[in-house]
């Protein structure tokens, strides 16, 4: 990446400020005297000065070290008790003082927990990163960015392809049959109709493009996804920090 953003930087016409760079701070790196050299390596091999959005991978302390998974003899991870989440906060406010990042927020986090770091933070999130879909529309946590400006930036809007996910929801395809677009499209609409940012993996330029090419849904139609009761989540990493989409999922 820091080889591809220096090619296209020194291209004619590619200015620093038409790129934004977000990264993540690792769960190994929460003690504060861990944050800055954590940046500090993640911004030499980006070959950049400045990062744009710095996050909190998770709110979960791992063990620091070089490991970057750190698990007992029985594969449990290895949890860092040493250090509050505050306590990094305040480590990734001080990035922000020096010219380091540009703004900071969290990822896989619950209101719950957002909202004492909200409360003590002297430098507000600006980003809250979530699993978010019909399936899981967060819609507390939404509210509650809506109404104190940080932005909502959602993965896996369209499930992550996990079959029975939300890309085959009945109401979805349903809807995405009526209004004449693909259900991905209509995920993608109803999560930008309802205030959300999103992330998405595209595989193939075609794809990409596809996923741009959204209108917003009829009212009826908004208001059906938001009325849709199954509830699952794809991805645990809220409850243990560790990342990665669980195969199967019960949905009820």
């Amino acid at each position: 990446m820091g080889e591809a953003l220096q090619a296209g930087l020194a291209a004619e016409g590619i200015a620093r400020e038409d790129i934004f760079v977000t990264t993540k701070l690792w769960n190994t790196n929460h003690r504060p005297e861990r944050v800055e050299p954590a940046v500090e390596a993640s911004l030499n091999r980006l070959r950049l000065n400045f990062l744009d959005l710095y996050l909190i991978h998770t709110p979960f302390a791992f063990q620091p070290g070089e490991e970057q998974d750190p698990r007992d003899q029985n594969g449990n991870v290895l949890y860092d008790h040493e250090v509050t989440l505050l306590d990094t906060w305040r480590a990734m406010e001080s990035l922000v003082d020096h010219g380091r990042c540009r703004a900071i927020g969290l990822s896989d986090i619950t209101l719950s927990g957002l909202l004492p770091i909200y409360e003590s933070a002297r430098i507000k999130p600006a980003v809250i990163q979530v699993e978010s879909h019909p399936h899981l529309p967060e819609t507390q946590l939404l509210e509650f960015c809506k109404g104190n400006d940080i932005v909502f930036l959602v993965f896996a809007p369209l499930g992550h392809g996990v079959r029975l996910g939300p890309l085959e929801d009945p109401v979805v395809t349903a809807i995405a049959a009526r209004v004449g677009k693909t259900p991905a499209q209509v995920l993608l609409a109803w999560a930008v109709q309802r205030g959300s940012a999103l992330l998405t993996t595209p595989r193939s330029a075609a794809r990409a493009v596809e996923n741009f090419d959204i209108c917003p849904l009829p009212e009826d139609a908004f208001d059906e996804i938001n009325r849709i009761q199954t509830r699952q989540r794809l991805n645990d990493v809220v409850n243990t920090g560790s990342p990665g989409f669980i195969p199967r999922v019960r949905a009820t």
